[in-house]
């Protein structure tokens, strides 16, 4: 079975190379690793190229994942039933099981219910120690599944990077088994995850147990029948009896003809069992052949789900009449549940009477000793019904006419619990989320059967999960909840809903659909009579197009843009703008006015002044997301007007703000995004590049941001590159380009300088194949054909091809190389490096004009520490100035880029050894133009 037990294929690595692999699953860089096992930083780097080629991986972030995985290995499967009960029998069937997992990647047990599925999967799957995970179904909605198997997997989801997405990366190309239980209600939802499972993980083997076939190709089946009669059969009998009666004396006869009337299904023997101490067997056996004859004229072809039927019905006719209400009234949880939840729904009262908790606790250990039940936890007590059992039951109180009242208490605790959970978000870390994970299915279950239309009940229960699932990263789910709040609430706490639904859109999907729900929660707020209310959404609406227009795959006609901010004005009266508004006493309106005022006028003479007022006014009401924001147009206007400083120490203050933003409040989410992007983008077109490494590798880090499997890295390989760690960013690099051929190739223009940075550093390391292999990519990311248009729209591709000619020595075209590089490029992102490259490739070159160059780009210096110290070197290589030399290797020392400060110390006759010492540990063959 080698791609489950691991037994066969696993790399041989050496005892060095299993330290550094563990230290990687400890996110150490190479410099930590080598401090720690007392080596060079090369030899780490060679370790780490060996252990990417040996376990065929993209990165060292999927190395941490194998690390990971190797430290749990001798752990059981994630998830894993602990049996409390010994296992009996089934030679038979476990070796066809094992048989079947060693040869197909998808085996279904098959059989009917009660009948030992799970079970065996349990004895098969608790021997083998690898990747992956069991997952329960039992509790699972229809739409749910891959929230299961994530949760289990410990998984979360991030932008534009759905849970099935985190699932399939997860399991990756390693050896791994899944194991889904209890199918049988979603077989066409499990279907198709399995098979986008299979298709995209290798390694992976999925082990389901259902009623019926998935249906896949390639499913083999294992069907699991009857115990057998006249040894396991009777030996289940026996154990389960002594369990509850250990001085219990049968006669061999008496139980071989209880368990052959029980067709030998292992849940009707437990159950029959269960009555021993009670009855005595030979009670037992009376009362059995009295019940099963019952149905003889009816059987059909498959007996046994007559004989289960007729125990239950015969277990359920023993109860007492409470016991009988209680068993029903329990089977609307399709998880486990604690005594408070129990008491909830099986005492018929909003607050149940004193004593009443100790009413259902006795009742339900009488049902738990009849097998009805089964308790499990810890120091907290919890109970679940097997399904076979469950159903049954469920079916009981659907006959029973008291199935609404009790749905009713069903909601009511749901909404008790999810409120409560909520509440401890923001005091308890991740504590919460353990409990969160045991009671979810069924705090869904209970809303998916709320009546529709307003219900405040409902309406707590739909919000509550809302808060919670975006909280627990299950970010899609969470947009469902909160707009189907607003299904449950009147019109002024429905716009609210609404409002926070356009927060939560914004991890998931695209800005258009944050004004879409922003017009809508305008529009319920207009019903209520809420003007106020009208007022701020429909400002944060134009606030949107002007901002995120990026967003919106068609623009807004600006007259409509025109007109949202007329009505927002009216709405909030008093004369119509920000200031009236300010004058009228109400800041908050005053202050989104003035955003979106401000944003409208974007870059003209008045632009500058309105952002100015709309942070004042947003700093008078102390609300730091609206800060932020106005901040943010404060720091673009700076950007577009070459002003690169200045947005980056606007970026700075955005980014002490964050802190001060929850991390699990939705009405944060877009300004997270924002601040941490805008971050970077700032600190690095400013040439601060530690300032750079550090956001980029926040960003990396972050169970949000950096859970897009290419996003982080298209941040983190420039600025990798830029400070010389060269080996780190290309297998970055290549895990981006991987996971970005995976997701099908989309149009992603802001990769393309992550692609060229790539192609800089082989050819800074004199591989020329390496560097065409990733400019082209660089072109291929943009989705632009024409190569050479791609070149002249992309600055920082202007920049590396001048840097690369100049290292390189290649001045043949040197001309038009430079002239590309200085070309009108939009302002606030690479035209910095570009034109100081290019007027240093001017300079080593002999161009005619490179004097004028030199004297062209001083503004890039002004506004860019990197391209200030590489503008020294220009100069200093003009002029044979060695103090502008010694001016360049501390500028480039000081923003950390260390592969520039060894090429300018090789300018130095005095420090060249160093410069040479540098670049060899920088991996940097061959000699340096």
């Amino acid at each position: 079975m080698a791609h489950v037990t691991g037994s066969h294929g696993t790399p041989r690595i050496s005892r060095r190379e299993a330290d550094v692999l563990a230290a990687l699953g400890e996110r150490l860089t190479n410099a930590e690793i080598a401090a720690k096992l007392f080596i060079s930083v090369r030899t780490v780097e060679s370790h780490v190229s060996s252990l990417l080629r040996k376990f065929a991986v993209a990165d060292r972030l999927a190395l941490a994942g194998v690390a990971r995985a190797r430290t749990s290995a001798t752990a059981a499967l994630p998830g894993l039933p602990v049996p409390r009960t010994s296992f009996i029998g089934r030679a038979h069937e476990r070796d066809a099981l094992l048989t079947a997992l060693d040869t197909a990647r998808l085996v279904t047990l098959v059989g009917p219910g009660g009948v030992g599925k799970t079970r065996l999967a349990i004895e098969v799957s608790g021997a083998i120690h690898i990747h992956g995970g069991f997952v329960d179904l039992v509790p699972v909605r229809p739409g749910y599944v891959v929230q299961a198997v994530a949760t289990r997997l410990g998984l979360r989801e991030g932008p534009e990077r759905p849970l099935l997405d985190a699932v399939v990366e997860h399991l990756g190309h390693r050896p791994a088994l899944l194991v889904l239980d209890n199918c049988e209600h979603l077989v066409d939802t499990v279907a198709g995850f399995v098979d986008r499972v299979l298709a995209a993980c290798p390694g992976t083997t999925v082990l389901a147990t259902s009623r019926q076939r998935l249906g896949l190709p390639g499913e083999r089946s294992v069907t699991v029948g009857p115990l057998a009669l006249a040894s396991d059969a009777e030996r289940l009998f026996r154990e389960r009896a002594a369990a509850v009666d250990p001085e219990l004396v049968a006669e061999p006869a008496a139980v071989a003809d209880i368990c052959a009337r029980l067709d030998g299904i292992p849940l009707a023997i437990e159950l029959a069992a269960a009555r021993t101490a009670s009855l005595g067997v030979d009670t037992l056996r009376a009362a059995l052949t009295d019940s099963l004859r019952v149905l003889d004229g009816g059987r059909g072809h498959d007996q046994r789900h007559h004989s289960l039927r007729a125990v239950l019905d015969w277990s359920h006719d023993l109860l007492h009449p409470a016991e009988r209400d209680m068993f029903r009234r329990l089977s609307v949880f399709r998880g486990g549940f604690d005594l408070a939840a129990a008491t909830a729904v099986a005492v018929p009262a909003d607050a149940p009477p004193a004593g009443a908790a100790a009413s259902v606790a006795d009742v339900l250990g009488r049902l738990a000793d009849r097998s009805l039940m089964v308790r499990y936890g810890g120091a907290t007590s919890r109970w679940r019904m097997l399904e076979t059992i469950r159903a049954y039951a469920a079916a009981k109180l659907a006959a029973s006419g008291d199935e609404a009242a009790v749905r009713r208490g069903y909601l009511r605790w749901a909404a008790r619990t999810a409120t409560a959970l909520a509440d401890r978000v923001a005091l308890s870390g991740d504590a919460w989320t353990d409990e969160f994970d045991g009671v979810a299915d069924d705090l869904r279950s209970a809303l998916a059967t709320a009546p529709a239309g307003p219900d405040e009940v409902a309406h707590r229960l739909a919000r509550a999960l809302g808060e919670l699932t975006y909280a627990r990263r299950f970010l899609r789910e969470s947009v469902t909840h909160f707009r189907r709040a607003a299904d449950h609430a009147p019109a002024a706490t429905a716009a609210a809903d609404l409002l926070v639904a356009s927060d939560a859109v914004y991890t998931v999907d695209r800005a258009s659909v944050a004004f879409d729900l922003l017009l809508q929660a305008a529009e319920r707020a207009r019903e209520a009579g809420d003007r106020r209310g009208e007022a701020v959404t429909l400002a944060r609406a134009v606030v949107t197009v002007h901002r995120f227009s990026a967003g919106f795959t068609r623009p807004v006609p600006p007259d409509r843009v025109r007109q949202l901010l007329g009505d927002a004005r009216a709405a909030a009266g008093g004369g119509g703008d920000a200031r009236a508004a300010a004058d009228g006493g109400d800041a908050l309106v005053a202050a989104h006015l003035a955003a979106a005022e401000a944003w409208s006028a974007g870059v003209t003479p008045t632009g500058a002044a309105l952002a100015e007022r709309a942070v004042a006014m947003a700093d008078a009401v102390g609300d730091e997301v609206l800060v932020s924001g106005a901040l943010d147009l404060a720091g673009t206007l700076a950007a577009r007007a070459g002003r690169l400083r200045e947005a980056h120490r606007i970026a700075r203050q955005r980014l002490d703000l964050l802190p001060l933003m929850p991390r699990h409040r939705p009405e944060c989410a877009a300004e997270v995004l924002d601040i941490c992007h805008v971050a970077w983008l700032c600190a690095f077109a400013a040439g601060d590049l530690p300032a750079a490494l550090d956001t980029a590798e926040t960003i990396a880090a972050d169970e949000v941001l950096g859970a897009h499997p290419y996003r982080a890295a298209s941040k983190l390989v420039p600025t990798l590159v830029m400070v010389g760690r060269f080996d780190e960013a290309l297998d970055h690099a290549r895990g981006m380009w991987h996971a970005w051929e995976a997701a099908g190739c989309p149009t992603a223009a802001w990769m393309a300088p992550a692609a060229s940075a790539a192609a800089l550093a082989h050819g800074l390391r004199h591989d020329p194949e390496g560097h065409r292999q990733w400019r082209a990519r660089a072109v291929r990311a943009t989705g632009v054909t024409n190569p050479a248009l791609a070149r002249g729209n992309d600055s920082f591709a202007s920049f590396v091809d001048v840097r690369v000619a100049a290292h390189a020595g290649r001045f043949t075209d040197a001309a038009a190389l430079v002239e590309r590089a200085s070309a009108d490029f939009p302002p606030g992102r690479h035209e910095t490096y570009a034109r100081a490259a290019a007027a240093e490739l001017a300079v080593l070159a002999g161009l005619p004009d490179a004097d004028d160059r030199l004297a062209d780009a001083a503004a890039a210096g002004d506004e860019n520490e990197w391209a200030a110290a590489c503008l020294a070197r220009a100069r200093g290589r003009r002029h044979g100035d060695r103090d502008s030399l010694v001016a360049a290797a501390r500028g480039f020392a000081r923003v950390g880029a260390r592969f520039e400060r060894a090429v300018t110390l090789l300018l130095l006759p005095d420090q060249a050894a160093q410069g040479r010492v540098e670049l060899e540990d920088l991996s940097v063959p061959g000699p340096v133009g």
